[in-house]
């Protein structure tokens, strides 16, 4: 029991460190208030990256068309070798937002062939970068995101003057089971490695940014080396927000209801392979990094409820007591999030579960990349850049 008895004050240690002095990573608190109007409302070009993606966009693009923006906005969805008949699709839809008043303009370009050394996605937003021409700002967005009106102009009041990319993380549907069990955690550990208010720091080194909703002004972009300069990266967004806030770019990240995504993942299977496909590049495919990955979420998440029950059942306060003691702090840091998604509180105590799932991901993530699978997605393998 002794060595229990010391894991057990090391979790504590860390979930006291967590909760107090790591950016705050727990609060949600949902999007900013939005800045003053802007005297003259800068030009914004959404470039929407679309892979086989016809079966959604009825649900998410006329959202996006609908937008009442004051300035020039308009879309650019680049059909990145879809079979499924997303460009057409993407044309009907825009056919039939053309009767409202300032109607946004749809074009649909096929992305070129990709040259060796980019990601998939990344290539696709270049493709829509070129297309776009020269706006101030242009709004990077998944072809699975739906936005509520007035979502555009609240983020480019946002950004102001002051801001570079403006990033909102979508909310995640909680439909199923499995969604209501995985999702919220998803976005939780997500936080947990990219404190939002760290990420809009200017002196801090945390940067990300979320894929499903960037906005970013297109010259700070170019100055920081355009998209060639992360053209390799599989997790797209982090690398974005590195690259902005590298050059001198300030950025932000929040949390938003009015930014949601409308892709199922009706089985635990499907939110599996999102997780394994980018886990291990997230650790540089380092085994020293996934070595220590897996033993510190062993620490900090299965250990607080081992040592709870053990030390109860054994009669050993010095483990029981540290041990309930980081499990409630590990709970009352989730709880925010599950009332984000409108989910009882109660879920709480159950994350050491939902992290050993996690866990379990990311060792699989590695597993694939070994095995020559790393990084599949819509029948794609990334290639290694790095």
């Amino acid at each position: 029991m002794v060595v229990l008895d010391v894991l057990a004050s090391a979790a504590l240690a860390g979930w006291v460190y967590l909760a107090a002095g790591h950016g705050g990573f727990w609060r949600t608190g949902g999007a900013p208030p939005a800045g003053a109007e802007p005297r003259v409302w800068p030009d914004v070009v959404a470039v929407v990256p679309a892979r086989d993606e016809a079966a959604v966009l009825p649900e998410t693009l006329p959202s996006l068309l609908a937008q009442e923006y004051p300035g020039r906005f308009e879309v650019v969805l680049v059909d990145d070798g879809s079979t499924d008949g997303t460009a057409d699709t993407a044309r009907r839809l825009a056919d039939g937002t053309a009767v409202r008043p300032r109607a946004v303009r749809l074009r649909v370009v096929r992305a070129a062939e990709r040259p060796d050394g980019w990601a998939g996605k990344v290539w696709a937003m270049r493709e829509g970068v070129r297309a776009a021409g020269g706006p101030e700002f242009v709004l990077f967005t998944d072809a699975d995101i739906a936005y509520a009106p007035g979502t555009v102009a609240r983020l480019v009041r946002t950004a102001g003057g002051e801001l570079d990319l403006v990033s909102r993380m979508a909310t995640l549907g909680t439909g199923t089971v499995w969604e209501r069990a995985l999702v919220p955690a998803f976005v939780y550990f997500f936080a947990l490695l990219y404190p939002f208010r760290r990420v809009g720091r200017p002196g801090a080194r945390t940067a990300a940014a979320a894929g499903g909703c960037m906005l970013g002004r297109r010259g700070v972009l170019a100055r920081a080396g355009g998209l060639a300069a992360i053209r390799g990266a599989l997790i797209d967004d982090v690398a974005l927000g590195r690259l902005i806030k590298r050059a001198g770019g300030r950025c932000r990240l929040d949390l938003d209801r009015d930014v949601v995504s409308r892709r199922p993942y009706p089985r635990p299977g499907d939110l599996w392979a999102m997780v394994a496909r980018s886990a291990y590049d997230q650790l540089r495919y380092s085994p020293v990094l996934l070595a220590g990955t897996v033993l510190g979420l062993v620490l900090l998440f299965a250990v607080p409820p081992a040592a709870a029950v053990a030390g109860a059942v054994a009669g050993d306060p010095a483990a029981a007591v540290p041990g309930l003691a980081a499990w409630t702090i590990m709970a009352g840091t989730f709880a925010p999030m599950l009332r984000h998604y409108r989910l009882s509180p109660l879920r709480a105590p159950a994350l050491p579960l939902i992290a050993l799932a996690y866990t379990a991901m990311t060792v699989d993530s590695a597993r694939r990349h070994h095995g020559g699978r790393g990084g599949v997605w819509k029948g794609r393998v990334a290639v290694r850049t790095r």
